[in-house]
């Protein structure tokens, strides 16, 4: 007997795992996971992440340069001097919920509630918007002072890595602005879900750098 023989009389193939057999004995591939292609949302979801890999790099190289050039003022204020801790709380707070009330827009978008995604984006952009003018006021406040990013390295760094990340989450609620008019014009299209699978990657990803940079700006530049 041949050792292909208990295959060839129904026993178990591994060259066959993730297939069934359709009609007249034809291996049929049975879908995601199961030998089948991904579907169309887990292949975009998969080419965003690594889009946002990309950023995190950039932003791993800003957060390198602020690590070196945190103590070199210049004679110039520090952060213990500059940062005042119930702003950045206050920001920090905004932008965590806004990360929730966007989860639970994606949430609702899969349900198909067009209310609820709607206002659970508003909520999320009027927090979104809180945040920046938060961010905006103390950058006024620090330049009015005199402690502008030409003041010092320690200035540079700090108005580099903190204003690139504003400057993303200013483009992400460009972004969610251009997603509620696409759902209440157009509805809950597949193409539309999956721009926001990734309007949701890209919001909660800032989230994660913002702690980074609260931890490592703020906690730790307070302290020095």
């Amino acid at each position: 007997m041949s050792a292909t023989a208990p295959f060839a009389e129904g026993g178990f193939d591994p060259y066959r795992v993730g297939h069934r057999h359709g009609e007249a004995g034809h291996s049929v591939a049975t879908g995601r996971g199961e030998g089948g292609p991904a579907s169309k949302t887990v292949i975009v979801g998969y080419g965003f992440w690594l889009f946002l890999l990309s950023d995190v790099v950039m932003f791993s190289c800003f957060f390198a340069a602020h690590a070196v050039l945190q103590t070199e003022t210049a004679g110039g204020p520090s952060g213990r001097e500059l940062f005042d801790p119930s702003r950045v709380a206050i920001e920090t707070a905004c932008l965590l919920l806004s990360s929730f009330t966007c989860g639970l827009a994606g949430v609702s978008a899969q349900m198909g509630r067009q209310l609820w995604t709607q206002l659970a984006l508003l909520v999320t952009g009027l927090l979104g918007v809180a945040f920046l003018g938060l961010e905006a006021s103390e950058f006024a406040g620090m330049i009015a002072s005199g402690a502008g990013p030409q003041r010092s390295a320690f200035l540079s760094s700090f108005f580099a890595l903190v204003g690139c990340h504003g400057l993303h989450v200013l483009a992400g609620l460009l972004w969610l602005g251009t997603m509620m008019a696409q759902f209440l014009a157009k509805g809950f299209r597949a193409d539309i879900m999956r721009r926001m699978l990734c309007f949701n990657l890209f919001w909660h990803t800032l989230d994660i750098i913002w702690v980074a940079l609260f931890t490592m700006v703020y906690l730790i530049g307070e302290g020095r």
